[in-house]
């Protein structure tokens, strides 16, 4: 009976002897060792056991000593208890039951046994085990198992709780396919789960029976995990039923396990509910050369119920796959593709057009002989030469619809006679919002903004109307003039008037002819620091009640759409808030009233495409002050965001600036960013939309308020900070060119920065030091919604144009290209991601398309140019935001590290590095209070291939190609633990990067020139922020769930092992289960 121990493991002489057993003792001997052995051990024990065969050996007894007419149950009730917990561990259990017939007849002693406890108890663990399979589930209800398990889930009673829980688990088993849920809900099931849970939820008094309760629940999951499910659920009054008992349970702390599970149920369940949009394409359509404006509506236009059934089928599918690609996965391996340059795209007769955009090293320094022209900035700004080298050059391959654009932007740049007086015709009268008598009534800020608004209309009229325009407009900027001279601030790099003169030559798809006011009036740093909003327990769950809410209690929802960006016949209503989004950056599509105080909100796709939801900036008034109101964006795309760690949106008061107090301000209480129950109005079902939710308490009655994604910075902003930057310096130290590098698709000059050292003399020495400083290229603002990246750029500039010292050394050691805004259009018109083209620019660097892609293309035709004459950049960088972690930090690349991460079995010891890709981050880490070097990454991934930093690191030659990535929210170490960031601290960090240059230069005089020496040091660790023991990049898991769960949440102490030992310690006594159902 026994197997040779040499040739045999333990296990397998057990399962030997169990089977070769003939009397009921020693069966029973062999069964308790087993239990003893799986109970003393760990699951490598039963996963060891299930490898030998141990599913097999149980299963084989079980049939074996079941198919009689009367079974002994002192040897079948161990055998399922065994078979219970070991199969509960057999991915496999159920084929293998099937094949040694041990499935009906489980589901026959199952129906001989239903009024005997213990032993319906056990023959329902071992159901629930074999239901593992789909293909055993429908066999098990094919045979009526369904019927006969929910017989034994009776009304409430205080007998028998463990088998019916046993009975409750094993009936959820079973709904693990669509058509088992079909037929649970075709026999009425749906209405009788409910009507359980709702008499054991009103009679459990004494709260002893919650695991059945909790048990029903995760029942109720099961069986709403197809459409059908959930619409019958809805149907059938589940909501209302969960959210009346949930409102009840959360008046009593020991109910608190069963809210989110109820909470969850009814999220998944709420109904799929269509944006109110006619369309899910943009507002804004631009017509592209040689192509024709995708449209995104049309595939969903198929069989109606049928097909959106089976989308929602898929959804939770479609995520968990996409959530389970590992990181790794996305590494590039392949040894040839990361050391190995790709040929150019691009013929090397291209390249010297792009000479130009080095006058540094053309130009003459005539000026250096004349004091007289030293003194007149002209001789490094942007000439008339500039202008006709970039209408001959910058399209000279690009054919004659590009030629129509260059020229087209070349008489905006200079301003013709007719565009100017016609654009500043509008603008000057409608300076600010006017549309239809915001603040309306008197009082002093409405007073003081009518003055600055005029309803005068541009275009030919007759004479007289032609003079009551003039009149209004020389009105119109008189008062304006007046109001800047009485109520406006000093704000640095920034006037009012030049930002309206950039305006005007600022071309966007709808035609802006409003500004505002942030960007007109301008804005400053608050005082104090603005830390991270706590944030408040539950918040999310409350909001996800009050959105429920919506759906049963529809006759008290206002629904009233009060802002539509396509349709300007939406009527005021003086009850709601008042809403505006036409101009430059502004993005709001439609304002929807939901309650008195509650509006949603619907951001405005990219153009030409139909996502990338995100940024949003818009004004609002009729506000009623000190009421919250509550804000829901309710197309958001992203599955997570820093809202639920602390960050908030910002907010600017006209009232605050007229009084001297123009700061954009973080504001919002009750933030949080969960999924919502929304899709698009005509696109895919399995597309999922987030809710960003926050609250705004205003402060003053009939005020003009801004509200935004984070701090805006426009087009505009940028062309009058240039100009008024190359007003401020010194033209005999600092040599400073604003050229043109292209025109974009829709005419919008992109500019190109050369700031560098003028050279002591004319002398062949220095001249010749001049022309042979290396290049340090930096872009921004690739991704039109991170405006963070423009701060940050704002600073750089604002530094390497200063007269600090370590400014003026960078000067005399480097060239700086810099191209602050790369995407544009995409900033004009408010665009979250894209271009015009409806790409993302960042992923377009492999082969950048000539035409639709011309900021990519000559920026990169530039860097070529650079490395054709011998002078790559010693440093490149292209500036980012991040909006899903803290602090700044920067992603470079290396082969080396890419491989160790990703496993590769490449022999890296023989490949040779340089090191020096990490010098940068580690001068940071030492001198910049917002850098976090543990953040910092240098994996080459797959799927960034094509972005700027990994281009120019692999066809450039570029070891210092990075990309710098700054938070939206705020920082989590050092001095400024706990804050959000500020317009101050994104400047800061922009200086900070230039101090880090200091550790990539070779002039050693430069280096440690005795005006420098005293101001850095990057050899000390000024700052103790300790970055280095910051080892998790991510933040840790949001405190309530973002996505509603397709599964219910687990109850402590209820898993399978736990009711295994319980129905074993036999409490339940021997007696009849009641099957008594009121139907």
């Amino acid at each position: 009976m026994a197997a040779s121990p040499t040739s045999s493991s333990g296990f397998e002489v057990l399962f030997s002897d169990l089977q070769n057993a003939t009397d009921v003792e020693s069966t029973l001997n062999v069964l308790n060792i087993l239990d003893e052995l799986l109970s003393a051990g760990t699951d490598h024990r039963i996963d060891y056991m299930i490898r030998k065969g141990g599913s097999e050996a149980l299963l084989n007894a079980l049939v074996t000593n079941g198919c009689g007419l009367s079974p002994n149950y002192r040897i079948l009730l161990p055998i399922l208890y065994l078979l219970a917990k070991v199969g509960h561990k057999d991915c496999c259990v159920g084929k293998k039951a099937e094949e040694a017939g041990a499935v009906l007849l489980t589901l026959n002693l199952l129906k001989n046994n239903i009024q005997h406890a213990r032993r319906a108890a056990a023959c329902l663990l071992v159901i629930r085990v074999f239901a593992s399979s789909v293909s055993t589930a429908n066999l098990i209800v094919s045979n009526q198992g369904q019927d006969v398990i929910y017989k034994l889930m009776p009304r409430y009673t205080t007998k028998n709780l463990q088998t019916i829980k046993a009975s409750i688990n094993a009936f959820a088993a079973l709904l693990c396919s669509n058509a088992n849920i079909c037929s649970a809900v075709a026999k009425g099931y749906m209405a009788s789960l409910l009507q359980l849970y709702e008499d054991w939820h009103s009679k459990d008094t004494t709260h002893s029976a919650m695991e059945i309760r909790h048990a029903l629940l995760r029942c109720l999951h099961k069986i709403t995990h197809s459409a059908l499910g959930r619409r019958t659920f809805v149907s059938q009054g589940g909501l209302r039923l969960l959210y009346h008992t949930t409102q009840t349970c959360l008046l009593n702390k020991c109910l608190e396990s069963l809210v989110e599970p109820s909470v969850q149920l009814m999220r998944k369940c709420l109904p799929k509910t269509p944006l109110p949009l006619t369309s899910d394409q943009s507002a804004y359509s631009f017509p592209l050369p040689g192509r024709q404006c995708a449209v995104c509506d049309v595939a969903a236009a198929t069989d109606g119920s049928s097909g959106e059934i089976e989308e929602e089928e898929q959804e939770e599918e479609g995520c968990q796959e996409a959530a389970s690609i590992d990181y790794d996965d996305d590494l590039e391996t392949d040894l040839n593709k990361l050391c190995l340059c790709p040929d150019p795209d691009r013929p090397k007769e291209l390249l010297p057009q792009y000479s130009r955009l080095c006058p540094e090293l053309l130009h003459d320094f005539q000026e250096l002989d004349s004091s007289s022209e030293r003194s007149s900035p002209s001789s490094s700004s942007s000439s008339d030469d500039d202008t006709v080298l970039y209408k001959n050059v910058a399209f000279h391959f690009f054919g004659a619809e590009r030629r129509q654009s260059a020229e087209v932007l070349s008489k905006t740049e200079k301003g013709t006679p007719s565009q100017t007086k016609s654009a500043a015709a509008i603008l000057k009268a409608k300076d600010f919002n006017s549309h239809n008598g915001i603040l309306s009534t008197s009082s002093e800020v409405g007073g003081k903004v009518r003055e600055m608004r005029g309803e005068a209309k541009s275009g030919p009229t007759n004479d007289d109307q032609d003079n009551k325009e003039g009149n209004n407009n020389f009105y119109n900027c008189a008062m304006i003039d007046k109001l800047i001279e009485r109520h406006g601030v000093s704000i640095p790099y920034h006037k009012p008037t030049m930002y309206r003169a950039a305006a005007i030559k600022t071309k966007s798809i709808p035609g802006f002819n409003i500004l505002a006011f942030p960007d007109f009036w301008g804005h400053i740093p608050p005082t104090g620091n603005e830390t991270m909003a706590p944030r408040k327990p539950s918040v999310q769950r409350q909001k996800v009640f009050e959105d429920i809410q919506r759906f049963l209690n529809t006759d008290d929802m206002v629904n009233q759409i009060v802002f539509d960006l396509e349709d300007d016949s939406s009527p005021d209503r003086p009850d709601s808030l008042r809403f505006f989004s036409r101009f430059e950056c502004g993005n709001l599509r439609k304002a929807v009233q939901v309650r008195r105080y509650e509006y949603d909100l619907i951001l405005n796709a990219d153009a030409n495409c139909c996502k990338h939801t995100q940024w949003f900036y818009f004004e609002v008034s009729n506000m009623v002050p000190d009421v919250p109101y509550r804000f829901n964006v309710i197309n958001c795309e992203k599955s997570n965001s820093q809202f639920n760690y602390g960050m908030q949106p910002v907010l600017y008061s006209v009232r605050d600036a007229l009084n001297g107090q123009p700061h954009w301000l973080r504001s919002g209480t009750e933030i949080c960013y969960f999924r919502n129950h929304f899709c698009p109005a005509r696109g895919s079902q399995k597309t999922t939309f987030y809710t960003l939710t926050f609250t705004i308490t205003f402060k003053y009655n009939e005020d003009v308020c801004y509200l935004a994604y984070h701090y805006p910075y426009t087009y505009s902003a940028l062309r009058t900070h240039l100009n008024l930057l190359h007003r401020s310096i010194d033209p005999a130290k600092v040599f400073f060119r604003q050229q043109i590098l292209c025109a974009t698709l829709a005419g919008n000059a992109c500019p190109i920065v050369t700031i560098t050292a003028c050279p002591p003399s004319k002398g062949y020495k220095d001249i010749h030091q001049l022309r042979n400083r290396p290049f340090i290229v930096l872009t921004s603002r690739v991704h039109p919604g991170e405006s963070n990246a423009s701060w940050v750029m704002k600073g750089t500039l604002e530094f390497l144009c200063s007269s600090d010292p370590v400014a003026t050394a960078l000067r005399e050691a480097f060239v700086f290209k810099i191209i602050p805004i790369l995407n544009p259009d995409g900033v004009i018109n408010g665009m979250n991601r894209c271009d015009l083209n409806r790409e993302d620019l960042n992923r377009q660097w492999c082969k950048p398309d000539p035409v639709l892609c011309p900021t990519i293309y000559h920026t990169k035709g530039f860097l070529y140019y650079l490395n054709s004459i011998g002078r790559t950049p010693r440093v490149f960088c292209d500036y980012h935001g991040h909006s899903r972690k803290k602090n700044v930090f920067l992603y470079g690349c290396s082969v080396k590290e890419t491989l160790w991460q990703s496993g590769s079995a490449v022999d890296t010891a023989g490949l040779k590095e340089d090191p020096g890709y990490r010098t940068i981050a580690k001068a940071l880490d030492r001198i910049a209070p917002a850098f976090s070097f543990n953040s910092c990454n240098y994996m080459v991934e797959k799927s960034r291939s094509s972005t700027a930093r990994v281009v120019v690191w692999r066809e450039m030659g570029v070891l210092r190609s990075y990309t710098m990535e700054s938070t939206y929210n705020g920082f989590d170490q050092g001095i400024y633990k706990g804050l959000q960031t500020g317009i101050g601290e994104l400047q800061e960090m922009g200086m900070k990067f230039c101090h880090s240059l200091l550790s990539v230069t070779e002039d050693t005089r430069v280096l440690y020139g005795k005006e420098l020496i005293n101001h850095v040091n990057l050899d000390h660790n000024i700052l103790d922020h300790k970055s280095h023991n910051c080892f998790e990049d991510d933040e840790p898991p949001c405190a309530e769930d973002i996505e509603y769960s397709t599964e219910c949440p687990g109850l402590k102490g209820s898993d399978m092992e736990s009711d295994i030992n319980r129905c074993m310690a036999g409490t339940d006594e021997e007696e009849g289960v009641a099957a008594i159902h009121s139907s």
